[in-house]
């Protein structure tokens, strides 16, 4: 029998990303806990979206801003790691969110897209925005990425 074992680091981080996002009995990631699904990975964009529930709820009864803020982290942050080389990585290193309407936790789906502004040797900088079903906007943000060569 042949060794079939994937070496995730001889991946792209597109090549990653499409591996461990989409491939059945991956690793558990952030996104299993809030449902979120993979609606497009391409190099530089990434959309996930999810549907808002009861739990995801603050005290006045909408969504909480979190729930955007881990949306918009992960797109932006998985558009940047979409652009980058086998064997480096990234983290986020600022992240700036604009909130502009209260969503309902009825099941309203929402929709997050990240797109890469600049990536550089040491820093990538993205931007993300979040709708509603009517398209809408929600919230948007920016990040700063820090980008790690060579031994992590």
């Amino acid at each position: 029998m042949s060794d079939t074992t994937l070496d995730l680091a001889q991946l792209s981080g597109l090549e990653l990303l499409r591996t461990a996002m989409t491939t059945p009995g991956r690793p558990p990631f952030i996104g299993d806990l809030l449902g979120m699904e993979v609606d497009l990975l391409e190099q530089g964009k990434v959309v996930f979206a999810l549907r808002t529930r009861p739990e995801f709820a603050n005290p006045l009864g909408t969504t909480h801003g979190g729930i955007c803020a881990t949306l918009l982290d992960s797109v932006m942050g998985c558009a940047v790691h979409s652009t980058l080389e086998a064997g480096v990585g990234y983290t986020t290193l600022e992240l700036k969110i604009n909130y502009i309407r209260a969503v309902p936790t009825d099941g309203q789906r929402l929709i997050a897209t990240g797109t890469t502004i600049h990536v550089g040797r040491t820093t990538a900088t993205a931007e993300g925005r979040v709708v509603d079903e009517q398209g809408r906007l929600v919230a948007h943000a920016t990040t700063t990425c820090v980008i790690f060569r060579g031994n992590r």
